[in-house]
């Protein structure tokens, strides 16, 4: 037999362990179980509004101005910005535009493009750069340059404006 108290011997062991009755050990865990579950949670709709556009890589908050399309210099202006997350817009050569841009980064899709309707001498330039930006399905941002390109070869070089690097 033990020389211990018979209190002590009669403790349950986990009890004994950590010196807390059954019922706090429980309470405890289950409120350390509800804890680390709604940092989960926290977690998980955290990274569901991640923007995970071109917005959220690094294009926002910049003009991006077009320097070559299809390896040749674009001698008329056309500029592109991403004014918030799934949304882009920008000057064509006689036109403002807008669109949507939803597929998620490396991916590039102009959905929805509209423009304002001012016919110029730069129509022919202004018809190229929105067919072409239409058609381009890739996308990578490097500091300030962005690149989009497509399956066909096709490619359109952006410059941040005033960082053109030629």
């Amino acid at each position: 037999m033990s020389n211990a108290p018979a209190s002590t011997r009669a403790r349950r062991p986990s009890q004994r362990q950590s010196g807390q009755p059954l019922a706090k050990q429980t309470a405890t865990r289950l409120y350390r179980a509800a804890v680390v579950s709604g940092l989960m949670a926290a977690t998980a709709l955290l990274a569901a509004c991640r923007d995970e556009t071109l917005t959220g890589y690094g294009a926002a908050d910049k003009t991006w101005v077009l320097s070559t399309l299809n390896q040749e210099p674009f001698e008329a202006r056309a500029t592109l910005t991403f004014p918030e997350a799934g949304k882009l817009s920008g000057q064509a050569p006689c036109n403002s535009y807008q669109g949507d841009q939803t597929a998620p980064y490396p991916w590039f899709q102009a959905g929805a493009l509209i423009a304002t309707r001012m016919i110029c001498p730069d129509q022919p330039a202004e018809d190229i750069y929105l067919q072409t930006l239409a058609e381009m399905t890739e996308a990578e941002v490097a500091g300030d340059v962005l690149i989009l390109r497509n399956e066909a070869g096709l490619e359109m070089v952006f410059h941040v404006r005033g960082l053109k690097a030629d």
